[in-house]
């Protein structure tokens, strides 16, 4: 539902704008049309909405499965753009909406850790993301989220926390011939998160922070 879903951008923006300092650095890399595996770090609940809004393009992003117990809030979710993942696994529905998302050249939103960091650092990857981004040849646009982890108790609208979304160049993965092994999807996904851990200050780069000659 094209008007939900602008209504729904509309709210999330302006609960954004009122209730933390949001900036946004490098929008210029966003491609303008076509497909997009969008990945970021994850912080907080905040995330998702604030990156669709930041990218300023109507996206798909996958959202816990958990959150479409609720007949109404799974209302609200399918009609802005999310559908149901496993964070433990990636099982062929999920692989094959992902897929028809960016097909209809839609961007689409992933977390490749699954879950939110709890001390702010990344975490080790899982290999979703860069098997999606590896069977559809579509460029791949990194985001490192800061200041999302200070949207946790409720008493945090009252600092308007500074909230940063710093967008990197877009990059597409190496080629591979025949199907895709372990051993290609864990260097894809190393690829992948240095990409997003560059983006991010030095504290929040945890598992993918430079390793020591």
């Amino acid at each position: 539902m094209l008007w939900l879903y602008k209504v729904g951008e509309l709210f999330v923006r302006l609960v954004f704008f009122l209730l933390t300092r949001n900036l946004v650095i490098g929008k210029e890399n966003v491609p303008i049309h076509g497909p997009v595996l969008v990945v970021a770090n994850h912080l907080s609940l905040a995330d998702p909405p604030l990156v669709g809004i930041s990218i300023g393009r109507k996206s798909r992003f996958m959202a816990k499965e958990e959150l479409f117990r609720s007949p109404l809030l799974r209302f609200i979710l399918i009609s802005v753009g999310a559908f149901p993942v496993n964070r433990q696994r990636l099982d062929k529905g999920t692989l094959r909406r992902a897929e028809q998302a960016l097909k209809q050249g839609f961007p689409l939103i992933m977390f490749p850790e699954s879950t939110r960091s709890k001390t702010i650092q990344l975490q080790t990857a899982f290999p979703g993301a860069a098997m999606i981004a590896a069977r559809n040849g579509v460029p791949i646009l990194p985001i490192g989220i800061t200041g999302t982890e200070n949207i946790r108790k409720g008493s945090w609208w009252l600092t308007r926390p500074k909230l940063t979304v710093n967008i990197g160049v877009p990059f597409r993965l190496p080629s591979t011939e025949g199907k895709l092994t372990r051993e290609d999807l864990n260097v894809y996904t190393e690829i992948m998160m240095r990409h997003i851990a560059s983006l991010l200050p030095m504290d929040y780069r945890g598992a993918y922070a430079p390793r020591e000659e």
